[in-house]
């Protein structure tokens, strides 16, 4: 079940602090978080106001493109009062000309957080080992912390409890599959991956999460089946079979993919209650049908809304505001 926390101490442990993994926290530091992005989506939505990083400056450094990242990240900025910086692989010598180190330490003078989408994770570990200032993962190919608090978010507030559920994921063992085995153990939520042959999970990952699922009770496995994974499921999550920077492979992706998409048939091995999530954009007709992602039990508009309080609750903990 999960339980709320609004203590000051845990906040005050999180200033400062990179977010990199969920795994790089506890779990009742993630509790803190999500009860801290309700409290800021409440207070929102009451039109109350936030302005706890007034003065203070986030850098957005996009070396890939995004609608949700970039707009709730710079919304939730101007929400909590501060001002956000958006900068393109254009826009700077990040690793081009200037190093990862150089780059990190001059932006520490200028900004007081930095928000990175990028491709190699060993980039964003550069970065946050060089910077004086907290660096926030807004993607990386192994990595996508600051979604699956928000699919976090978007459970407790749907089911009512984190603990007890089982997620399906269907798809790619890449960077979405890698945080939510990660999110789902911790937190003691049943994870079962169903990912065609060729596309699982590192086994790096895969070992981590089953260390850490032992300790919450929570069970994480991996096959080919998708009716099995699916099987009495309380949520059945998926994402694109061709993420950014893979689109040479996309002939062979459609293939190995195929039965892979979540449709009505597939959803029949679900709990009728179930949840669908996607960390969008969706390519409608491929990883799921239209009229599973319009649906009624579909919440992925409530759940890409959830990345804006969520990242604020980050921000606002990591960039120490009051």
């Amino acid at each position: 079940m999960f339980v709320p926390t609004k203590s000051k101490n845990i906040k005050t442990t999180l200033e400062g602090q990179h977010f990199l993994t969920l795994q790089d926290f506890t779990k009742e530091e993630i509790l803190f978080l999500l009860d801290y992005a309700l409290e800021l989506k409440e207070k929102q939505r009451s039109k109350g106001a936030n302005h706890l990083l007034e003065g203070k400056t986030l850098g957005m450094i996009f070396e890939k493109s995004s609608t949700r990242t970039r707009v709730s990240f710079e919304t939730g900025m101007f929400q909590l009062g501060g001002h956000a910086l958006f900068l393109s692989k254009n826009d700077i010598h990040l690793g081009k000309g200037e190093t990862i180190a150089d780059t990190a330490k001059v932006l520490s003078r200028y900004v007081d957080g930095i928000m990175i989408r990028t491709f190699e994770h060993a980039l964003i570990e550069e970065l946050a080992e060089n910077a004086s200032i907290p660096i926030i993962n807004g993607l990386t190919d192994d990595f996508h912390p600051c979604q699956v608090l928000a699919d976090l978010l978007t459970i407790y507030e749907k089911k009512g409890n984190l603990e007890g559920n089982k997620l399906a994921f269907v798809g790619d063992g890449h960077n979405m599959a890698n945080s939510l085995i990660i999110g789902c153990a911790m937190m003691g939520i049943d994870c079962s991956l169903a990912v065609p042959k060729g596309y699982e999970v590192k086994d790096a990952i895969m070992d981590k999460a089953k260390i850490l699922a032992a300790q919450s009770g929570a069970v994480i496995e991996q096959s080919n089946d998708p009716k099995k994974a699916v099987e009495n499921a309380d949520i059945i999550y998926t994402d694109v079979w061709t993420s950014m920077g893979c689109e040479d492979e996309m002939d062979d992706r459609m293939q190995a993919f195929a039965k892979y998409q979540v449709n009505q048939e597939l959803v029949q091995y679900a709990k009728d209650d179930y949840l669908f999530l996607h960390c969008l954009p969706a390519v409608r007709g491929q990883e799921m049908t239209t009229d599973i992602i319009d649906g009624p039990n579909s919440v992925v508009f409530d759940q890409a809304e959830n990345r804006l309080h969520a990242q604020k609750a980050v921000m606002a903990s990591v960039m120490g505001g009051n």
